[in-house]
């Protein structure tokens, strides 16, 4: 019986991440009214120039337009740190976990830049690892104390 709960528990876990990723690759390649610059390749290859001028300029951009840059790039993948997880051993441990998500997610930023429907931006790769990581220390904290917990019956994973 429990390895029937926990294969239906796998099942919903990976489509919910499947769902999850196939939106955020619409949101980075189509969504937010996105389309095919024709003009130069747009790409930022220093590390916290974008963030620093959101800080820098402050008065110069409209609070949500930063909430949304920097709020956003971080929120929007925290789910990630805790889907990878819980679907991939291998992500269990940081290392495991880094690696499988900042490849993916620098071949993404690659695409938008070459493909034009955005620009390169290493201020991104940070801000989304952040949120992903901040996801995977929750989930280390929520399902470590279930495993701890789990000897009584309670939170068992």
């Amino acid at each position: 019986m429990r390895r029937k709960k926990k294969g239906a528990r796998n099942l919903w876990t990976a489509a919910a991440f499947i769902l999850y990723t196939s939106c955020m690759l619409y949101m980075m390649f189509v969504g937010f009214g996105r389309s095919v610059h024709a003009d130069e390749l747009r790409y930022n290859l220093h590390p916290f120039r974008t963030i620093g001028n959101y800080f820098i300029y402050f008065d110069s951009y409209a609070f949500s337009i930063v909430l949304i840059n920097l709020g956003g790039n971080i929120g929007m993948f925290v789910p990630f740190g805790i889907l990878l997880p819980l679907l991939f051993r291998r992500c269990r441990t940081f290392l495991g976990f880094s690696l499988s998500f900042i490849v993916p997610l620098i071949v993404v930023e690659l695409l938008q830049t070459v493909l034009r429907v955005g620009s390169g931006d290493i201020d991104d790769v940070i801000l989304n690892y952040a949120g992903a990581s901040l996801g995977y220390v929750l989930y280390k904290v929520v399902f470590g104390r279930m495993r701890h917990k789990g000897s009584s019956g309670i939170f068992m994973v």
